[in-house]
């Protein structure tokens, strides 16, 4: 191990995970559990800490830092806002409770935040200080990295794709309680709906890209719906944002590329024709290993 390790952790809506991240972005040691979304705030925050404090004496001390879902106040780690995923999230005080629980100094960003930081240090992205990464899972999220820092926005919400309007999606609704947006389509959730509107069985996302992969038509034909659209929108946001590359993650993100990534060519401008969309490459680790990566800028 080169140098102190930090333990980060990623709440998410469906998953928690705790990693203890070296110097390098070498995760040594990881703890996961479900995330008991539908039990409460509380539920989640003892989840989040238990995992953590699993890693905690090998890490030799030092803040923890936390990606989770939801809107982030930066300056004070409450949640300001949350969808559907997290049930009772908004408003609660995570860098706090956590801190308390743990006796350790916490930092909080949002998840999808939290994977662009990890993906820029230690994956896909590295060596870019200019990138935008959207994250399939149980919501659609973004993150728009400027000069090697996540640039969060007026109120620590920039990046949301999910909430774009997305074609086809009028009738569907979001995460957000709105209809017509793309994380409707091109998120976990949305890909189950699709399926089980299709075709009467429930499933859930990433088992319907796993039917897709498998050669599955109804997996399929809802793959390269939710892959059209979100390449499109992929291709206007390189258009807005000029960034240096454009990384997709999350559990769905490689069944969806192939759709997603002809429609993008398809849609992008000439001028930004070199701007590639390419695979996340720290897969479940992402979070965690960002959110390790500010606990270490706080420690500096």
């Amino acid at each position: 191990m080169t140098g102190p390790a930090v333990v980060g952790v990623d709440i998410g809506g469906t998953k928690t995970v705790a990693a203890l991240v070296g110097s390098d972005g070498t995760v040594y040691d990881r703890r996961r559990a479900s995330t008991p979304a539908h039990s409460g705030a509380q539920a989640v925050l003892d989840t989040a800490a238990r995992l953590a404090a699993e890693l905690l004496p090998a890490s030799g001390g030092g803040s923890v830092g936390v990606g989770t879902a939801g809107t982030v106040d930066p300056a004070t780690g409450v949640i300001r806002y949350a969808t559907d995923s997290l049930p009772g999230w908004t408003g609660t005080p995570v860098a706090d409770a956590l801190a308390e629980r743990l006796g350790r100094r916490v930092r909080v960003g949002n998840d999808v935040h939290a994977a662009a930081l990890g993906e820029s240090w230690a994956g896909a992205g590295r060596g870019s200080g200019q990138l935008l990464l959207v994250a399939v899972g149980t919501g659609l999220g973004g993150a728009v990295l400027r000069d090697g820092r996540i640039d969060p926005g007026a109120r620590g919400a920039a990046g949301a794709v999910g909430h774009l309007p997305a074609p086809g999606a009028e009738r569907l609704r979001c995460g957000c309680g709105r209809y017509g947006h793309l994380e409707a389509i091109a998120s976990g959730t949305g890909l189950a709906a699709a399926y089980t509107a299709e075709t009467g069985t429930p499933l859930t996302g990433r088992e319907v890209a796993e039917r897709a992969t498998a050669g599955d038509p109804a997996a399929r034909a809802v793959l390269g719906r939710a892959g059209v659209a979100l390449g499109a929108a992929l291709a206007g946001l390189v258009a807005l944002l000029d960034p240096a590359v454009v990384l997709l993650a999350g559990g769905a993100a490689a069944a969806l590329l192939p759709a997603a990534a002809a429609a993008y060519a398809a849609e992008l401008p000439p001028a930004w024709a070199d701007v590639p969309l390419r695979l996340a490459a720290l897969g479940e680790d992402a979070v965690a290993v960002g959110a390790a990566r500010l606990a270490m800028a706080r420690e500096t």
